[in-house]
């Protein structure tokens, strides 16, 4: 029999902190697309809140987070509703498999499992993805070039190249090319299933949407966010049907993150493709460090270790808090200067094309 759920005790000063958490949180979905939940759902396991109930709260409060982002920034142009819906309705699936798969790990080992699960999963994807956008956003770094920088990958080209017909959808954030949706299916599945396991669906979504599709960087962190409010819809229903959605928690998170979204989506109408995927790169790895330092403690929990002494336990407790605030701090530190830098280029562009105009025209206006 699964064990009854422990919400946590809310006090001004963790009411603060979740605030806080929220609007860094909201700055990074903003800004990178992701949901925010990879620093969001470890922050609230530090904090005490056992992970399943992290990753519930945080779908709960994602899905009107992420209408709030995917709204703001498809003024810009930059959401490519046709794909986020696609892509949402097939992630749907695999949020109810990866629920099923959390609640069937704590009905067998308790919270602790699901803890050392998620904290486990987060290691794996942020290795593997972290590592992969932080190469990619070198390699553009390196090459400082605008062409390479929008130039599509080899995978993805070879996606767009493949004609399956029956199945052929054209989108507009590839320029009208047509892709198959037997592509998009486990894509979507995938997104889906991460985000019911890890409260994460962008670890898969963005990457997926850049590298396969061909999506630029920018207009898919957009268009991850109607994925996100689309599977965050149903994965909520679903987590607080097992009664395992702590509200209060979403709420709190949901109102830092609807001022952080604002500056995260502003952000990315000034700064390259480039500058997103180093941010993004960055506060990954951080985090899979903060997750690291946890594991040992998981695992002598659950008796799968020699058991670890007590002050050895709160060190590695301390190190994880303390590096997941080093991942909060330099995330929102990034994005404002990326929006700053990115704003104060924009101004000395606008300020010489006006000066060159001007020039034009005292040039016509002089006598020869």
């Amino acid at each position: 029999m699964m064990e009854s759920i422990n919400f946590m005790d809310l006090t001004p000063a963790t009411v603060s902190l979740l605030f806080m958490v929220g609007f860094v949180g909201g700055m990074v979905s903003g800004f990178i697309g992701s949901g925010g939940a990879f620093v969001l759902t470890p922050a609230m396991m530090s904090l005490g809140v056992p992970a399943i109930v992290a990753v519930a709260s945080n779908m709960a409060h994602k899905f009107p987070k992420a209408l709030v982002g995917s709204v703001k920034r498809a003024k810009y142009g930059q959401v490519d509703v046709k794909l986020g819906i696609i892509m949402g309705i097939f992630a749907e699936f695999g949020v109810f498999v990866g629920k099923n798969v959390m609640t069937h790990i704590r009905s067998v080992f308790g919270d602790s499992g699901t803890d050392l699960y998620v904290s486990a999963v987060f290691v794996v994807v942020l290795a593997v993805v972290g590592g992969f956008v932080m190469r990619d956003a070198l390699r553009t770094y390196r090459n400082d070039s605008e062409d390479d920088e929008h130039r599509t990958p080899k995978l993805a080209r070879w996606v767009q190249s493949i004609n399956i017909p029956g199945t052929m959808v054209s989108f507009k954030s590839i320029g009208g090319k047509k892709v198959s949706v037997l592509f998009i299916i486990p894509l979507g599945f995938a997104t889906g299933m991460l985000a019911a396991s890890i409260a994460v669906g962008g670890f898969i979504g963005v990457p997926a949407m850049i590298y396969v599709l061909g999506v630029p960087a920018i207009m898919a962190t957009a268009t991850e966010l109607v994925v996100a409010f689309v599977m965050g819809a149903g994965g909520s229903m679903l987590y607080a049907w097992d009664g395992f959605v702590d509200i209060r928690l979403s709420m709190i998170i949901l109102a830092g993150s609807l001022f952080g979204v604002q500056i995260g989506a502003i952000g990315t109408t000034y700064v390259k493709d480039g500058v997103v995927k180093l941010i993004m790169a960055t506060i990954m790895l951080i985090v899979l460090v903060s997750r690291i330092f946890k594991i040992p403690v998981y695992l002598s929990n659950l008796d799968l270790i020699q058991k670890i002494p007590a002050g050895i336990s709160e060190l590695l407790t301390n190190l994880s808090f303390t590096m997941l605030g080093l991942a909060l701090v330099t995330g929102a530190g990034a994005i404002i200067v990326a929006l700053i830098k990115g704003i104060s280029q924009h101004q000395r562009r606008m300020a010489a094309a006006e000066e060159a105009a001007l020039d034009a025209i005292t040039a016509k206006l002089t006598p020869v």
